[in-house]
């Protein structure tokens, strides 16, 4: 049985939780999505590489989905006044 968008999308958002907490906590062993299988990184470089492939590939899901695009900024610039 075929997964919806929905469901692949949610197994996709589930799979980054646990990638973001194996880094936190520094294991380079992470239990799949659906606690099927596991997959173990040689480095940490690795596993930012894989992490940056998971947030492409639910950017390029949810978009696909018709939801809104995500953009991210670089640079954030306050300015201010002060009341002197």
């Amino acid at each position: 049985m075929a997964d919806t968008p929905e469901q692949q999308l949610a197994k996709s958002r589930a799979q980054l939780v646990k990638l973001d907490a194996a880094m936190a906590s520094g294991v380079l062993t992470v239990e799949g999505a659906d606690n099927t299988g596991r997959v173990t990184y040689r480095s940490y470089a690795e596993m930012r590489q894989a992490r940056a492939d998971l947030v492409r590939r639910i950017a390029d899901m949810e978009a696909s989905a018709g939801g809104t695009v995500a953009r991210r900024t670089r640079q954030v610039v306050m300015t201010g006044r002060s009341g002197w």
